[in-house]
């Protein structure tokens, strides 16, 4: 153990990270500007190439960036036997959900039995991907047992001696996407281990780029802290999404409510409405913890409601556009739909569980022409929950359709422009706020 750490603080350890999307390739990064030599594993070829090439393939981060990481060692590979070579492997893969909202951990399961052959003793491996309480224990610990039990080779426990195995830890990512005012630094790590070796393994590590770790009594607990806060953020969300569409009824503005509500210096923290929420941990996290709630036969009722009414707005914006465009005389069946943004949030190159998406799906089978437009978007074609094959519309355009819809409120768009343009507005973000005009409807 002692030689280890002392890798760690000499920073001759080499680190491994699976998974090189928006939360391993942003952490390859912070790493290497430790000056750590990190190798980045993904089974996408082409990901790998462009890596290997010198460029980014994420808008947030340039290729200087990329550049500045391959000084200090880094290089891609989809060859999974260079795990031998690492000290510490990161595992960063999604956890999406199935159809009927159970988990999917095809990923995390399909990487453990890439890497779990190649692992040796005195090895960290921790998984930072968002899951259930248990899925450490049950899929990472179990799965390297199962493969190194012919080698002699296991998951280190306590009273075990440092050379018999393999050190296991949870550390759940805190990606913010688009977030330039917090650094990642500055965003506390928090981390359980299977042991005290690992948990103290981990923190060595993540504290050479972390300003602050927070250390748990064991994987589940840090995996439900992740969980814990993302629902906090869900159940707060669809709050807020209610309350927007009472306040519609009552002719009331929410927004003005809302920031009244922020005023007050204890017991609020202001939430926002909008078309639904998108992202990999708000519109996922809430029915990983019903499913695994029900192995213990509870309901969780209050959680699953919050996902129920997220997932119901963006039908209650179509719905509102619907209205609108019929007050023009324009049924919706026929109408021409100009979606902006498709992104999951504003300023951001992440269509992941994108509310955007689904309006755009509902509104074609409503029998709209539906086009889009994104900055960072110059197509969108097919993902694993939707089929599109649109390329994204110019902005001159505006005046061409029935309705300008605002899903994604990016800061590139000139919005009084737009307005002055356009037919009729359907403001899902508040957007427009400071504009007053009769052809906006917000909802």
């Amino acid at each position: 153990m002692s030689d280890w750490l002392q890798r760690i603080e000499n920073r001759t350890a080499r680190v491994g990270i699976v998974g090189l999307g928006y939360v391993g390739l942003p952490l390859t990064l912070l790493f290497s500007e430790e000056k750590f030599r990190v190798t980045g594993f993904d089974i996408d070829y082409g990901k790998v190439e462009l890596l290997n090439a010198g460029e980014s393939y994420i808008h947030r981060i340039e290729a200087e960036h990329i550049r500045g990481a391959q000084e200090a060692g880094f290089s891609a590979t989809s060859d999974f036997s260079e795990i031998a070579d690492m000290d510490a492997v990161l595992i960063c893969v999604p956890t999406p959900l199935h159809e009927n909202h159970t988990p999917d951990m095809s990923y995390v399961v399909s990487t453990m039995e890439a890497i779990a052959p190649h692992l040796r003793a005195g090895q960290l491996v921790v998984l930072e991907s968002t899951t259930y309480p248990g899925t450490t224990e049950e899929i990472v610990v179990e799965t390297i047992n199962r493969y190194g039990a012919s080698r002699g080779l296991k998951v280190l426990r306590k009273g075990q001696d440092d050379l018999d195995g393999v050190m296991v830890a949870f550390s759940p990512e805190r990606e913010d996407p688009g977030n330039v005012v917090t650094p990642r630094r500055d965003i506390p790590k928090v981390i359980g281990g299977v042991d005290e070796r690992a948990a103290k393994a981990a923190e060595a590590l993540y504290g050479t780029v972390f300003n602050r770790t927070v250390l748990m009594s064991s994987p589940a607990a840090a995996e439900m802290t992740k969980l814990l806060e993302n629902i906090y953020r869900c159940v707060n969300i669809a709050l807020v999404n209610e309350m927007k569409q009472l306040c519609e009824k009552m002719g009331i503005d929410v927004w003005e409510v809302i920031d009244a509500a922020a005023t007050k210096p204890f017991g609020f923290q202001a939430f926002y409405p909008g078309p639904g929420v998108g992202g990999h941990c708000i519109p996922v996290d809430p029915f990983y913890l019903t499913w695994k709630a029900e192995q213990y036969g509870l309901q969780t009722r209050f959680i699953e409601l919050a996902g129920e009414v997220n997932e119901s707005m963006p039908l209650h914006v179509v719905e509102t556009a619907a209205r609108a465009m019929e007050k023009n005389g324009v049924h919706l069946g026929q109408a021409r739909v100009l979606v902006l943004g498709v992104a999951y949030k504003k300023d951001v190159d992440d269509l992941r569980e994108s509310p955007s998406l689904t309006i755009i799906e509902l509104l074609q089978k409503a029998g709209a022409t539906v086009a889009y437009n994104d900055p960072f978007f110059p197509t969108v074609g097919r993902g694993r929950k939707y089929d599109l094959n649109l390329a994204s519309t110019p902005l001159e355009q505006v005046s061409d359709f029935d309705c300008v819809l605002i899903a994604t409120d990016h800061s590139d768009y000139d919005y009084e422009k737009i307005v002055s343009e356009a037919r009729l507005v359907v403001d899902s973000r508040n957007a427009t706020r400071a504009i007053k005009s009769a052809k906006i409807v917000r909802c």
